[in-house]
């Protein structure tokens, strides 16, 4: 049989995002034949970025498709073109999902959903209450795709590990102080973006996590603030001093600050102080990504922040934080 014919056909919303970029990558390194369904180019939404993206993904022989997620008959065609859909898109736009299912009813072929989660475990863990509102939403398209009797994978990818790497340890500064949340002992779960894009393709194609929630949770990622730091300071020959923020003033915050801006600091409770990602057990018949593919070569914290001392990546939007 001919490999290219085994290869399923992979329709990406949010492709040219933070993360959604890295799963196009993936997915056209990978074999797939590979699709994008973006806002036209003229939309006043639309980023240079963006643009710079769609480039790049045109001469790598990513079929590019511009349509808005209202435009349900075009949505149609071009999931009638495709085998597994993936949703990245950012978090204002999650609702919106519920288009995306309605299309995937309608076009009747799709083996595989995945919504845009690529956090949290969401269906786990209990925040504060800003950050319990934004994963509602979640939940919702969740419910929906269940509901809905589409086959789908959800992904608990934990944090984006550059993106972190970029809040928590400002390497792009040259100030000598760190900002610690709690007492800087909980441990999170920090996996490099280009990592998440190529465990989110392996899944989207696996028989073994269809109707299953896959974690991303390699034992090197597991990491505490004060680890990271002592980390950053072997590395870089630098001492930092540490300020650390009391849970009460980040829940507080939570409490006074106007929305959007009561989310970020529920996540850093939630991460940091509470440490969420680490509150549940992963058992044996529960699926982790680097359980299920052994083979594959992740980048670990150590090396990150190795990337970080040679090649920073520029930090991102505070958007991105999903």
């Amino acid at each position: 049989m001919d490999r290219e014919a085994e290869k399923s056909r992979i329709l990406i919303f949010g492709g040219t995002g933070y993360i959604g970029k890295h799963m196009v990558r993936a997915s056209v390194s990978l074999g797939h034949p590979t699709s994008i369904y973006v806002r036209p180019a003229a939309a006043p939404q639309t980023r240079t970025l963006s643009l710079d993206l769609r480039r790049e993904f045109h001469s790598a022989g990513v079929r590019i498709i511009e349509g808005e997620l209202e435009e349900h008959e075009k949505m149609v065609a071009a999931l009638k073109e495709a085998d597994v859909v993936i949703s990245a898109l950012a978090y204002p736009q999650v609702p919106d999902q519920l288009k995306i299912i309605d299309a995937i009813v309608a076009a009747g072929n799709i083996k595989r959903f995945l919504p845009s989660d690529f956090g949290c475990e969401e269906d786990k863990i209990t925040p504060l209450p800003p950050f319990q509102e934004f994963l509602e939403k979640k939940r919702k398209i969740r419910r929906a795709t269940e509901a809905a009797g589409i086959p789908f994978t959800f992904v608990a990818a934990n944090c984006l590990a550059a993106y972190l790497v970029n809040i928590l340890l400002h390497p792009h500064d040259l100030h000598g102080e760190i900002v610690v949340y709690g007492n800087g002992e909980a441990n999170a779960v920090l996996n490099y973006e280009e990592d998440v894009g190529k465990y989110t393709i392996k899944v989207a194609n696996d028989p073994r996590a269809r109707n299953r929630v896959v974690t991303y949770r390699p034992e090197p990622n597991i990491i505490s603030q004060n680890r990271l730091i002592s980390l950053w300071e072997e590395k870089t020959g630098r001492s930092f001093k540490r300020v650390y923020v009391p849970e009460e003033d980040l829940v507080k915050l939570s409490q006074t600050l106007p929305p959007p801006d009561n989310i970020p600091v529920s996540i850093l409770h939630s991460i940091f102080v509470k440490g969420d990602l680490m509150s549940y057990d992963i058992n044996e018949d529960d699926l982790e990504a680097s359980r299920l593919y052994p083979e594959m070569q992740y980048t670990t914290i150590d090396h990150l922040l190795d990337v970080f001392l040679t090649d920073p990546p520029e930090p991102p939007a505070m958007a991105a934080f999903k």
